[in-house]
């Protein structure tokens, strides 16, 4: 194996083994290094193992608690924990095996080990055991070094009691109850999971609501149903500190002004990510941080060094897989002169796996009253849907904002089954300058859940027939 290379890639994750591809495609002598199995938190430790667990949760619940409702019956309905946790892990060791194939396949070197820039075309490897094992030299060097859970003095995780997804991912019992600290997806995926496995589910949120970049209606509509499957939430509650005893954790917060002691038997730090940008080389080679992050060109990825660049997680929101990935190919594009557009990303899908689902796109009514603009809403409840009555799942709906004046779809909020799923529809409409009118008009099967898509397109225009 050759040292030297024309793009080398730090890290492995759905930004680094996406661009390390993309560039063994294009013709680049091309390595990628990274000390863990390839895929990154996302194929290791969060997108797809996580979704195995949801689904095992979402199996249970329905034959639990709907199973009568389709004519199933059964006796002494149990399941095995440690047996759902090692299915995610199966899951997760397959895939990530088949994206070192498919690394291989693309004639892309795989370097396993910790890189350090020590100098704009020079990446030196250290071993598991921290000793200098080569060094590589690169005309392109992509930092691709991904981000880990953010930490803070008032909630000192130990990873036993205290804990990150990634520990909570692969406990070895179910925990009798769980305070989760921070209301996003990844703190609303696990209390989902767990609640419905029988913990005693509580989240603590600072904001106003849970899941607060979302549409509040839809946010409102997913609190509605976590209380009604008994978990207890406090929004616009801060931690002032949480403390390891001997039989628990006790969790202190200030909610609407008052303090409160939580106590639990495990306690989720699910707020938030930080760049992982510490100790491989950026500062001693000047490339320009910013609140944790690189920062880059967003039309070529390229930092204020010419020759490197950085995608993915490490140069900063939104924390997405799917956007580190399309930002690895337009960076190696970029690098070998193929002209294209920047990414949009007013128009990037946000998903929330729990159930009901929760995904969206472009701008909330809230951020349209923000801005001044004239807008009307139209929706759709899966309740008058003949596809969820027949599948069971008439909870939520589909809301959609357009512009008022010319009807341009300017956001769309999906809260129900299979939401992650329906939304690709509506970031394809938006990217193409779709309007309420060309939705309506577009035929939509039927029986279908997207069908809903249609309708809600239909009653902003005052032409619903189905409500």
């Amino acid at each position: 194996m050759s040292n030297k290379y024309q793009i080398a890639v730090l890290g492995g994750g759905p930004g680094g083994y996406v661009a390390a591809i993309r560039a063994g495609q294009l013709g680049f002598k091309t390595v990628v290094i990274d000390k863990d199995n390839l895929g990154g938190i996302c194929l290791n430790w969060g997108c797809i193992p996580t979704k195995s667990l949801l689904k095992n949760a979402e199996i249970y619940d329905n034959i639990k608690n709907h199973g009568k409702d389709f004519g199933i019956s059964f006796k002494d309905l149990t399941f095995d924990f440690n047996a759902i946790i090692q299915r995610s892990r199966n899951i997760s060791d397959r895939i990530t095996k088949n994206v070192e194939m498919l690394v291989k396949k693309n004639k892309v070197d795989r370097v396993r080990g910790f890189g350090k820039l020590i100098s704009k075309n020079e990446i030196e490897i250290m071993d598991e055991n921290g000793n200098k094992s080569k060094v590589i030299y690169a005309d392109n060097i992509i930092i691709a070094t991904g981000a880990r859970p953010r930490m803070i003095p008032q909630i000192p995780v130990d990873r036993k009691n205290i804990i990150t997804s990634t520990e909570a991912m692969i406990l070895d019992q179910l925990p009798k109850d769980l305070i989760v600290i921070g209301a996003g997806a990844i703190g609303v995926e696990f209390a989902y999971f767990y609640s419905v496995l029988g913990t005693k589910v509580t989240i603590v949120e600072m904001m106003d609501n849970i899941l607060p970049i979302e549409d509040f209606e839809v946010s409102q509509t997913l609190e509605k149903n976590f209380k009604k499957r008994g978990i207890e939430i406090y929004t616009k509650a801060i931690v002032e500190k949480a403390e390891v005893k001997k039989d628990g954790v006790i969790v202190t917060i200030n909610h609407n002004g008052e303090k409160k002691e939580l106590a639990a038997e495990k306690v989720l730090n699910a707020i938030g990510v930080v760049g992982n940008v510490e100790g491989i080389g950026l500062e001693e080679l000047g490339i320009q941080i910013e609140k944790n992050h690189i920062k880059v060109d967003k039309n070529n990825y390229q930092t204020n060094i010419s020759g490197i660049y950085a995608i993915g997680d490490v140069i900063g929101p939104p924390w997405l897989a799917h956007v580190a990935s399309a930002e690895a190919i337009h960076c190696v594009e970029a690098i070998k002169g193929i002209k294209s557009n920047p990414i949009d990303y007013d128009n990037i899908p946000g998903c929330t796996y729990c159930q009901p689902q929760v995904a969206s796109v472009g701008l909330t009514e809230q951020k349209c009253k923000d801005l001044g603009l004239n807008y009307r809403v139209g929706k759709f409840p899966f309740m008058a849907s003949g596809k969820a009555f027949a599948i069971g799942e008439r909870e939520g709906f589909v809301k959609l904002i357009f512009d008022e004046k010319y009807g341009e779809l300017l956001g769309a909020h999906i809260i129900g089954s299979e939401a992650t799923e329906m939304i690709a529809e509506l970031v394809l409409a938006r990217s193409h300058g779709a309007t309420a009118h060309s939705i309506l008009k577009t035929v939509h099967a039927h029986p279908t859940l997207s069908e809903s898509i249609m309708e809600a397109a239909a009653n902003s225009l005052n032409e619903a027939i189905h409500i």
